[in-house]
């Protein structure tokens, strides 16, 4: 994906686009361009600015915890030079055509408010500087018409414009006070755009904006939200997923006091109620008879591992190629050594601390949505086809989201309270999920089996690449048919398999789709959470077999990659790894370039061959995400996503038999305590690169290294995470 900035050069047919309301401006002086002389001018569509010198900055994507509420408008605070303590930031219109996602437009081809993929500052970066820099330029030609100064002759400082010349300075709420949108408008491009080295807020920790309200308590999620009237809904879901109510015993639950409505829906029956507590009791004295017909009920983990394990071994039965250049197949048939590995990985649950809830109310076919969802926009449509009005009528407004990951963009919950609400018309209907209905509907990682095979000259060097992955699609399931036959690769949502070392010249990734009827889902670093699983412990073995050192192995076939190379040395250096090996501690190092950020990681850990019990006591980790817009949170970043590959790699498995979730809260489902985090040391390698992706940097690198850190301790390879205990043992023997 490109991120020059000259390919959101804005126009002034764009800007018109954009301006909304603001959109009729034909000469500079009239007065389209404010909504009043006494409130507030609005440059373009995305900057308001008060009298008072307040600037209020639309803010695109939804929160749920990566500081996108702070990174987005301060990158277009830094083109406008606004004053970042005046700065205030609202939600977007529903408008995707002004607001939608870059990255996901060259995707697929739609305007869309949705946020995932860690593609936010990424997608929004060269536009947002673009949208500031126009809106400064309207500005300064204000001033240059109140002073009648050359518009060459003036600058700004943060919330000022300055003419040095006359040593004048108007404040930005002085012009906004007379402003009008000037006819032309001025074009901007890349050349409009501050240099790197005059940036003031770009590159510094200025402190976010959502920790303050998320300290306080005035933070309000969508499980927070109340409105007058609002009346509470349970549900009473299947054991399997997609299972629908034969028949119903609702007598008990009728005579609970309160309970207003028994719905019977697709897959499960809602429980309406004045209360929550009263909806939760009367969803507790249901009777159903379940239709025992799912195609899930058929779903065994440990047996759909099997099948998948005997798929990848299996090169006959064809797949997708992700990745092909040369005949890999050829060259590892005449390769004089060939090294093969199988690697499993189990489901896991996205376990977000803020269980599924959405407000709706219906009311004469406007239908109004209050949830944490990380794409409005596809709740919007979502919910015109189920409430079978248009996307128009349908407002949702976007909530705070108690985490996300990938589960809070499918919808499902979404069809469910809109179902419940269109049974209460004129009221808001509140359906909140327990923990219980979030892990018996969960849309886990795919189940994945994967096969490598590296075919090596006489002198042990890598001649040839095969990786075969076999598992479920997510894009299948949530893509609209139209779009997914034309994707239909599916990028394994994620991570395709490519290998940075070399790279071989011989090269072959070819996924295999296996549904068996259980949903799966976009989980926090998807495929590459896998896949680097896979190549990063493979690389490893390499180089053992080539008898080398795992880094200098890794830094001698990265000459043509030195961003990559950088973070591996660096990582070195912050843990000594050359010398970290000490008695019963075992280091090991791993690599991953997702997201286009570069990222390396070092484990230290040790092993209880009793227990099988393996502890991580250091995980050390030097990135390259290019120019850091937030430092600080880039390393919160790469924490939370750190902590979520140990947890992927040690503890968490979701595991399905007969198509039931066997986990029903996290005393089944083990997340990481406290007492099980190792200490964590981020380092951020700010470049004079496009920003790229770290929400989910963090996790892919964690499992390699950890497995890695295992072999050079006890010489065992471990190839299916998480790496529990008994999984240990066998592999110690």
């Amino acid at each position: 994906m490109s991120h020059s900035a000259s390919a959101f050069a804005l126009s002034r047919r764009s800007f018109l686009a954009s301006a909304g309301a603001f959109s009729v401006a034909v000469a500079f002086g009239s007065s389209p361009g404010r909504s009043s002389p006494e409130t507030s001018f609005k440059p373009n569509a995305w900057v308001t600015i008060e009298d008072n010198g307040e600037v209020t900055i639309v803010g695109p994507m939804v929160e749920m915890g990566q500081g996108v509420s702070t990174a987005l408008p301060l990158i277009l605070a830094e083109e406008l030079d606004a004053d970042w303590n005046r700065v205030r930031v609202s939600d977007p219109p529903q408008d995707e055509r002004t607001f939608g996602h870059p990255t996901f437009k060259k995707l697929f081809g739609v305007d869309t408010l949705s946020t995932g993929g860690s593609f936010s500052v990424t997608g929004y970066y060269d536009k947002l500087r673009l949208v500031g820099a126009q809106a400064r330029k309207v500005l300064l030609a204000n001033a240059a018409e109140i002073w009648k100064a050359p518009v060459e002759e003036l600058t700004t400082s943060p919330g000022t414009v300055v003419h040095a010349k006359s040593g004048r300075k108007l404040s930005y709420g002085d012009i906004a006070r007379v402003a009008r949108v000037p006819d032309p408008l001025p074009e901007v491009g890349e050349a409009d755009l501050k240099p790197r080295s005059q940036f003031r807020l770009i590159g510094t920790d200025v402190g976010r904006v959502d920790v303050p309200g998320k300290v306080d308590g005035s933070a309000r999620y969508g499980i927070d939200v109340q409105a007058p009237g609002m009346l509470y809904a349970a549900v009473l879901f299947p054991d399997v997923q997609y299972e629908r109510a034969e028949q119903i015993d609702d007598a008990a639950a009728k005579a609970v006091s309160g309970v207003v409505k028994i719905v019977n829906l697709p897959s499960g029956v809602g429980v309406i109620a004045d209360s929550f507590e009263a909806a939760v009791q009367a969803r507790s004295l249901l009777g159903v008879t379940w239709s025992n017909s799912a195609p899930a009920r058929a779903y065994d983990d440990s047996q759909v591992l099997q099948d998948y394990r005997r798929i990848a071994a299996d090169g006959s039965r064809a797949g997708v190629d992700m990745i092909r250049t040369g005949d890999a197949d050829a060259q590892i048939k005449t390769a004089r050594w060939i090294l093969a590995g199988e690697y499993l990985s189990d489901h896991v649950a996205h376990a977000c601390m803020e269980p599924l809830n959405v407000t709706v109310r219906v009311d004469n076919g406007e239908i109004d949505v209050w949830s944490g969802s990380q794409s409005p926009t596809t709740m919007k449509f979502i919910c015109a086809a189920v409430g079978k009005t248009s996307p128009d009528k349908v407002r949702i407004h976007p909530q705070l989201l108690g985490g996300a990951f990938g589960r809070k963009g499918d919808g499902d919950d979404m069809v469910v309270a809109l179902m419940l609400a269109l049974n209460a018309p004129g009221r808001p209907v509140k359906t909140i999920w327990s923990r219980e209905d979030d892990f018996r509907n969960s849309k886990p990682r795919p189940l994945t089996a994967q096969r490598v095979e590296v075919g090596l000259d006489g002198e042990r060097n890598i001649v040839a690449w095969r990786h075969r992955i076999v598992n479920e699609s997510y894009l299948a399931r949530t893509l609209p048919p139209e779009v997914w036959n034309q994707v239909k690769a599916d990028i394994v949502t994620g991570g395709h398999g490519e290998v940075i070392y070399g790279p071989p010249s011989h090269h072959r990734v070819e996924w295999v789709r296996s549904a068996r009827g259980v949903d799966v889902g976009s989980w926090r670093g998807v495929a590459a959470g896998y896949t680097k699983f896979a190549i990063e412990t493979m690389i490893d073995e390499v180089a053992a077999f080539k008898r080398m050192d795992p880094l200098q192995y890794r830094l001698s076939m990265l000459g043509h990659a030195p961003r990559a190379a950088n973070v591996l040395r660096r990582v070195a250096e912050m843990s000594r790894f050359a010398s970290a090996r000490d008695g019963d501690l075992g280091v090991g190092i791993a690599y991953s370039d997702d997201l286009e950020s570069h990222t390396a990681v070092v484990a230290q850990v040790s092993v209880d061959a009793v227990s099988g019990k393996i502890t991580v006591h250091r995980l050390w980790c030097a990135i390259d995400a290019g120019l850091a817009v937030q430092p600080k949170n880039i390393v919160a970043q790469v924490t939370g996503g750190m902590t979520f590959g140990l947890g992927a790699a040690l503890t968490e498995q979701l595991a399905i038999r007969n198509g039931v979730m066997q986990a029903t809260n996290f005393d089944g489902y083990h997340v990481l305590r406290m007492s099980d985090m190792p200490l964590m040391d981020v380092e951020v390698l700010s470049t004079d690169n496009p920003p790229s992706g770290v929400g989910e940097a963090g996790v892919p690198a964690v499992a390699p290294a950890i497995a890695n850190a295992v072999a050079q301790l006890t010489g065992k390879r471990l190839r299916h995470i998480p790496m529990t205990p008994d999984r240990v043992k066998r592999a110690l023997g």
